[in-house]
Parts: C-alpha cells; structure tokens; sequence
C-alpha cells in the first residue's frame, strides 16, 4: 500500500496539510483529491492511492486544518468556509499552489467527493487552469455562476439522480450555467443513485447516503478515460 507524505501549507494564518502519493514511476500528472465534508476519510484516501496505481501523483487537500468530531461540527465548520465565497475559493487556490509546489512540471487536475466536488466545480467557475475537474456526488448550486468563457477545464459531473442534496432544479440550473459559460462539459446520471455512492461505508442511519458500486465504478471508469483523452 502506497505510503501518504505530509505536505503542510497555509491558506493566511490557518495551517493546513495535504496528504500526498506518489506512483511508482514517473507521474503522468497531478491532480488535487478534495475530500468529502468530513476532510479526508478512509474512501477519500482509498480513492487517492487508486490513482497512484494508475501513475498520477495525487494530493488529498484540507478543507479546514483538523478533522471534525462529527458530521454536526463538519456541518459547522463547512458552513463558516462555505460563508464568503471568495474565502472559500482562496482555501481552494491554496491547495493547489502546494500541489503545484510538490510537482511543478506536471499538468493539473482537480476531483472531488461530496463538498469536495463542489470545490473543484468552483474551482472551474473561477477560470482556473487545471486540464480536467470532476464532482462525484458534489453539490451544484454556487453564489457566482461561471461567466461566459471562464471555464477552462474540461468538466465531469458524475451525479445519483435521487440524491436528495441535490435537487432537479440545481441539475438543470448547472446545465444552463455550463452552456453559458461556453464550457466543455460531461454529466452522468446514475438513475436510483443516492448521495455518497463512492463511499463503501457510509454513515449509518442517513436517509440521503448509499453507496451504489455499479455507479461507484462507472464513474471512476469515466474520470479515467477522459483524464487520458485530455491529457493525451
């Protein structure tokens, strides 16, 4: 099993670290892993060392510098970062600017699991150049709508139509967004697929969270091929 290296950075005067793997040969690119609500969990790393097995160097970035006790205090904690947009987004860029620091000739992606996904689609929103981002079961509604020809990134969503989090309304919404934008942009759709379906063990006694591994693999399949196209 592939050993995780600490990357300590600072986003102002909040320390945050990173949690890094490295393929076993050269690395094809870096992409930037945003974790779910909870900050990194053992899914969330799992899913980090499956993409070193393929040869990219992957980073599991940190949301907020300590892991929540429960999913009240991450709701809490999420909720502060979540307040002022442009705060948030710079949480983000810090991430990045230490993977970037960590691998400083390689092409960048961003994915992301849950709040996670929503990270790297406000990321894509902000114009950032990364080749790919990709939302598994990620939020879809924003405070600043992507411009027209903002996006630069290519752009997976990779959606359970009966998560609960994310209603209908905000699917439509973020096509409408996307087409705006001019972006280019993939979205699947796991029909029956609650919200979380990466994660092999969710939290128990939730309603809105279920794993589902046909759309846990179909999904993963679909990251993995359009990161080869793009990347060449």
């Amino acid at each position: 099993m592939a050993p995780f290296q600490a990357v300590t950075y600072t986003d102002g005067d909040r320390a945050l670290a990173g949690r890094l793997v490295r393929p076993k040969g050269e690395p094809r690119a870096a992409i930037a892993v945003f974790p779910t609500i909870m900050n990194p969990t053992a899914a969330v790393e799992a899913k980090a060392r499956a993409l070193a097995e393929v040869g990219y160097l992957a980073m599991i970035c940190d949301f907020y510098g300590a892991s929540p006790g429960d999913l009240v205090q991450a709701n809490e904690w999420a909720n502060d970062l979540r307040a002022d947009l442009r705060a948030y987004r710079a949480r983000l860029h810090a991430a990045l600017a230490a993977l970037r620091e960590a691998a400083p000739d390689l092409r960048m992606a961003a994915i992301g699991f849950c709040m996670g996904g929503q990270a790297a689609l406000e990321l894509a929103r902000d114009g950032t150049d990364l080749a790919l981002v990709a939302s598994f079961h990620g939020l879809l509604d924003t405070q600043a709508p992507a411009e027209p020809g903002a996006v630069r990134a290519r752009v997976l969503v990779c959606h359970g139509d009966a998560d609960p989090l994310v209603p209908r309304e905000h699917v439509l919404a973020f096509w409408k967004e996307m087409d705006r934008a001019d972006a280019n942009w993939h979205f699947h759709s796991y029909g029956g697929v609650k919200h979380g379906f990466t994660n092999p063990a969710p939290p128990p006694a939730s309603a809105a969270v279920d794993y589902d591994a046909s759309a846990d693999r179909q999904s993963w399949a679909a990251m993995l091929e359009l990161l080869s196209e793009v990347l060449g």
